[in-house]
């Protein structure tokens, strides 16, 4: 694998240092660079845990991916530079409540500057710039505020509008882990109808002012400013051009029918 065709995927130049602001840089590159994205789960393309995979997909293929080959890949790139990375196992907040099990996301802690550093570049709409890894200390980014907090020997990731209420949004604990060990919940997230991935198509990115999501039926444009344009899809052939348009991508020709 290639750093450097890596570094040109994002847009940014190897930084001079393995500081701080080189991961804050390289965080926001990548977040306005590469999809959030799991067509290869309607697409009929399973998703192995391999790093030279996950290269090839989101680097050559310039595609965009979920959780594991996203913050992996990062962990690669961040460590091929020289800082200090571990892959840490989360547990998404559920819609009906509750947290759903261990490596159920994959997340990163990042020493950075002598200081560890939580950097995500995985999780859809989240946080741009990396978290100090410590409970109590509010992130603002525009109408949003990011918050780590203590969670019975977990910390917890919440998040608030404007201001509103606090919402969890991960907990996650602070264990190095291997790829290897969240295969299990990538073949769940692949293949399950209980799993938030085989139900829906989703493609996200975010953009200098907001963040442009493709949903099945619909382009939805959002700012950091919290307004709102949402333009229906009326049919496949209108969904694809959208993603040809907005994410440089299309479907394979193999790909049957989307359900």
């Amino acid at each position: 694998m290639d750093l450097e065709s890596y570094l040109r995927r994002i847009g940014v130049e190897r930084p001079s240092a393995p500081d701080a602001a080189a991961l804050e840089r390289l965080h926001q590159a990548h977040l306005l660079a590469v999809p959030f994205e799991n067509l290869s789960i309607g697409w009929g393309e399973p998703i192995e845990l391999d790093l030279a995979l996950f290269f090839r997909k989101v680097v050559e293929e310039r595609r965009g991916g979920g959780c594991f080959e996203l913050n992996a890949l990062f962990a690669w790139a961040l460590g091929a530079l020289g800082l200090e990375v571990d892959l840490l196992s989360a547990r998404v907040r559920r819609e009906a409540g509750g947290f759903g099990p261990d490596f159920d996301h994959m997340c990163l802690r990042v020493r950075a500057s002598r200081e560890d550093r939580l950097a995500d570049v995985g999780f859809g709409d989240s946080f741009r710039r990396p978290l100090p890894l410590a409970p109590g200390t509010p992130h603002a980014e525009g109408r949003r505020t990011y918050l780590l907090r203590d969670a019975g020997g977990e910390l917890e990731l919440a998040r608030r509008e404007a201001d509103g209420p606090w919402e969890p949004q991960y907990r996650l604990a602070l264990v190095p882990r291997r790829l290897e060990e969240f295969s299990g919940m990538a073949e769940f997230h692949q293949t399950s109808p209980e799993g938030p991935f085989t139900r829906r198509r989703v493609c996200t990115l975010a953009t200098p002012d907001g963040r442009i999501t493709l949903s099945d039926a619909a382009l939805v444009r959002t700012t950091l400013g919290g307004d709102r344009v949402e333009t229906p899809l009326a049919s496949e052939a209108e969904w694809e051009l959208a993603l040809r348009t907005h994410f440089g991508m299309r479907p394979p020709r193999r790909a049957g029918r989307p359900r």
